[in-house]
């Protein structure tokens, strides 16, 4: 078996493993949802449960044959894909305080600048992003989000 190969199944069930991690925990999470009344005869528990379920099963199959993967990524690009998830913990972490404008701006502009957008076009994307998103639940669908308490 050549390097690339062995690699190539490596990062395979390193992505295997972390997808069947994230199963889960998204499943224990879902096993928790409390409800004291619904109208659904499942409860809302049901389908997060399943789509864990099928994740993990799904993950399995992966594991046991990961089949090509592309090798694991060094470098700026190591960089940037660890960039990702950053952005979305500062984004994630801002939202409570700065509410959800803030927090869906921070997210769109930093995954701009990471995938290489102009400075100027990442402002100006995630602001119309963040606009946009405000406009369909809060008027739209009259979803109620958060402003943060910084500006309430």
């Amino acid at each position: 078996m050549s390097d690339h190969s062995r690699t190539s199944l490596l990062t395979g069930r390193i992505g295997a493993i972390c997808v069947l991690a994230f199963a889960v925990a998204y499943g224990i999470g879902a096993s928790r949802i409390d409800y004291s009344f619904s109208s659904d005869p499942l409860g809302p528990r049901a389908v997060p449960l399943m789509l864990a379920g099928v994740l993990g099963v799904l993950a399995l199959f992966y594991l046991r044959s990961p089949g090509s993967a592309e090798g694991f990524p060094t470098g700026t690009l190591l960089l940037r894909v660890l960039a990702v998830p950053v952005v979305l913990v500062a984004s994630v972490a801002v939202f409570e305080p700065a509410g959800f404008a803030a927090s869906i701006f921070l997210l769109t502009f930093g995954t701009g600048l990471i995938f290489g957008a102009p400075p100027l076009k990442a402002l100006i994307g995630a602001a119309g992003h963040a606009a946009l998103w405000w406009v369909v639940f809060d008027w739209l669908l009259e979803v109620y989000l958060p402003v943060g308490a910084l500006f309430s």
